[in-house]
């Protein structure tokens, strides 16, 4: 007999277009689907809450007479180290400035320029790591914020999106499971869970689109909020999507280092600007590391900080801004500057303590250059998506740009298509069926389960990996994927559990594709291959389902 549930099953509530995730990415393909019929727009938590809030450094683009589009493109290249596929960055380069203007003619309140003729552009530019000029556009460091308020606002105030906060999804809805006779898959919608009235219901729309984020949570240490679980990677997976390098998790070199901060990035537009990093002992460390010092790529900066920190057994070490002018750093940096000053560091005088951190995946659900996954009525955007923009590393301030402009490429590809996709009559499917599942009886297992993949994967699969730690992490996560499928199929689905069940199977596609890369090759750094062989592995690293 069934265990007494507190779930409900709702209506199967129809959509247009259901996007999955309120970031840049999502939250701007809503407002441009939404000239062409209903959006559902889902989110986990609020609609502020998603990983676009918490970037500080900015959007890269050309917006300057001093800059071009082929440097930015070589520099993306460079920064890739041989997988970036170039035709897609030269289309995402060429359309950066129209994304920021349209920005700009929202409202965003970028940084201005302190000099109207500084960079023949009316707003401030900085420069990032592996940058070859200034082209990042900001709002001061709370870019993501500014960014993720205007978008809101006009998210809100729009009568064809139907915001839907604290709604998980369970998984795609995809034909061949709930409609067998039809001869090609096809993704339907989503079933989703409703936490503030405890219901479960199906989604459904002509098009489905998942701008989910990344999975910083996948690791113990990490810059993401706790929504950022690897959702929609693991569902479109489930569905039979293909998906690639994601042995490539980009690692922060800077993430404060404090008990009493939790996940707090410091800027790598403070590096850009003169910052320095020190040794605890004073030592600046980078100028043996890298001819660029402190602006060397991401995967060079955090891969000497952990060897810093290795070689001398400290928990952290130092990035100094503190020999500028204390104005410049309060204008520049404010929201730093404030974070620091309420944990009684004065960054004006002191240096802050920092340490590495799971960042940004450069892998994902693989897309084409119109956002298309390779599943009928699919999309996907933003940070779980592989589209080629990234390569082996991701260039600075790259990421908001990438959401931006497949926003706007998955509306151009779908307009395309809407005289049939309109004409679409969605088939009728089952509603959410709880069957014999009943409540958990201790919310410690999936805690504990947790706990498990994220150390699993801090200790054996982050910033330098070996083939012994790699076949450790895979025995392991192995055997969590199946404790928790069997969990799974008994348990009325909870947030908690979606997410457990999601980041194990991303921990286990991590591994997968780490295993398969036998060489070193940009954030993916291995000590038993400590070279790049271009003859056997300048390609993504594909996993078919």
């Amino acid at each position: 007999m069934a265990k007494k549930t507190s779930i409900q099953v709702g209506e199967n509530i129809k959509f247009d277009f259901l996007i999955i995730g309120s970031g840049v990415a999502g939250a701007s393909a809503a407002l441009k689907l939404s000239k062409l019929g209903k959006v559902g727009l889902l989110c986990k938590e609020t609609l502020f809450e998603c990983n676009t809030r918490w970037a500080q450094g900015g959007i890269a683009s050309v917006l300057s007479e001093n800059d071009s589009y082929e440097s930015h493109t070589q520099d993306t290249l460079i920064a890739g180290n041989g997988l970036c596929h170039e035709a897609t960055v030269r289309k995402v380069v060429a359309a950066g400035p129209k994304a920021v203007q349209e920005l700009i003619d929202m409202g965003v309140a970028f940084t201005p320029s302190e000099s109207q003729n500084q960079y023949d552009f009316e707003y401030h530019l900085t420069q990032e790591g592996a940058h070859s000029a200034r082209r990042i556009i900001h709002a001061a460091d709370m870019t993501g914020a500014a960014l993720q308020k205007t978008l809101v606002e006009k998210v809100t105030e729009n009568p064809n999106i139907v915001i839907l906060e604290f709604h998980t999804a369970i998984d795609l809805i995809v034909t061949d499971k709930v409609c067998p006779d039809f001869s090609r898959n096809r993704v339907l919608g989503a079933y989703v869970i409703n936490e503030r009235d405890n219901i479960i219901s199906a989604l459904l729309a002509k098009a489905t689109i998942l701008a989910t984020g990344g999975h910083g949570k996948l690791y113990l240490y990490t810059t993401n909020p706790d929504v950022a679980a690897g959702d929609g990677v693991a569902m479109a997976w489930r569905a039979g999507a293909r998906v690639a390098n994601l042995e490539f998790m980009q690692f922060h070199p800077t993430c404060l280092y404090s008990p009493r901060a939790k996940n707090f990035l410091i800027s790598e537009a403070m590096r850009g600007e003169g910052a320095i990093l020190k040794s605890k002992n004073g030592k600046r460390f980078m100028e043996d590391a890298h001819p660029l010092k402190e602006l060397a790529p991401r995967d060079i900066v955090a891969r000497a900080i952990d060897a810093e920190i290795k070689k001398t057994g400290e928990a952290y070490v130092l990035l100094d801004i503190s020999h500028k002018d204390p104005d410049f750093i309060k204008a520049h940096f404010p929201g730093i500057y404030s974070k620091c000053l309420s944990l009684g560091i004065d960054i004006t005088k002191d240096p802050i303590p920092v340490v590495p951190a799971a960042h940004y995946s450069c892998g994902g659900i693989v897309t084409d250059t119109r956002g298309r996954t390779g599943i009928k009525a699919l999309w996907a955007i933003g940070e779980v998506a592989c589209t080629g923009l990234h390569g082996a590393n991701r260039l600075a301030s790259n990421s908001l740009l990438e959401g931006l402009v497949f926003a706007d490429f998955v509306y151009e590809d779908i307009k395309n298509l809407w005289p049939d996709l309109q004409n679409y009559s969605i088939p009728e499917v089952p509603k959410w069926q709880i069957g014999k599942a009943g409540e958990p009886d201790e919310m410690v297992v999936i805690s504990q389960l947790w706990d498990e993949i994220r150390r699993t994967m801090w200790n054996y699969v982050s910033i330098v990996r070996t083939e012994k730690r790699l076949s450790r992490a895979a025995a392991r996560i192995d055997q969590i994927c199946q404790e928790i499928e069997t969990y799974y199929w008994n348990i009325i689905p909870s947030r908690s559990l979606v997410e457990v069940r999601n980041l194990a199977v991303v921990a286990q596609l991590t591994v997968k594709c780490a295993r398969m890369r036998k060489e070193s090759r940009g954030i993916h750094y291995s000590l038993d291959y400590p070279y790049t062989d271009d003859i056997n592995y300048k390609k993504d690293t594909v996993v078919i389902s």
